[in-house]
């Protein structure tokens, strides 16, 4: 009998990169980058039979969302968005032709907008600021099903 998720001659599910990307260019497409990762995690879900917690479906589409929307408003031309299953999280990444890094502001309740990267940080279990030869690529991971023991997924702050 094969184990779960691998047929003969196949790497087990585990090994097998499961992963989706897409360029975007205008600000309408923010809700198409949203509709892209809610399709690919029920696509995660239901053909590779991984466990997503709704929650974590809120949280990827929210951090796409933020992540996307940074990348429109402050780089010219279109940015990419991947999204990559590893090791129990989603890894959503978000690269732009802007090469000067996002500031990072400190949590402040009082200021009005411009909370994006607080959030995705807050929601994330890892976030990164990367500088490539044209751009720069900025990533988190979303852990994919909440702990067993209730405890919410990703870390606190």
């Amino acid at each position: 009998m094969e184990p779960a998720g691998q047929d003969e001659g196949q790497q087990p599910l585990v090994d097998r990169r499961i992963s989706v990307a897409d360029a975007f260019e205008g600000s309408e497409d923010i809700a198409l980058a949203r509709d892209l990762a809610r399709s690919f995690l029920t696509g995660v879900q239901a053909v590779h039979g991984l466990p997503v917690s709704g929650r974590a479906m809120g949280m990827v589409q929210l951090v796409v969302s933020e992540l996307v929307t940074n990348a429109r408003k402050y780089a010219p031309g279109p940015c990419l968005l991947t999204l990559e299953v590893n090791e129990g999280a989603i890894e959503v990444t978000v690269w732009d032709s802007n090469p000067t890094p996002p500031a990072v502001l400190a949590p402040d309740p009082t200021r009005i907008g411009q909370h994006g990267l607080e959030i995705v940080m807050a929601v994330g279990q890892s976030f990164a600021i990367h500088r490539e030869p044209v751009g720069k690529r900025i990533t988190t991971a979303i852990v994919l099903a909440d702990d067993p023991g209730g405890d919410v997924a990703g870390h606190q702050l």
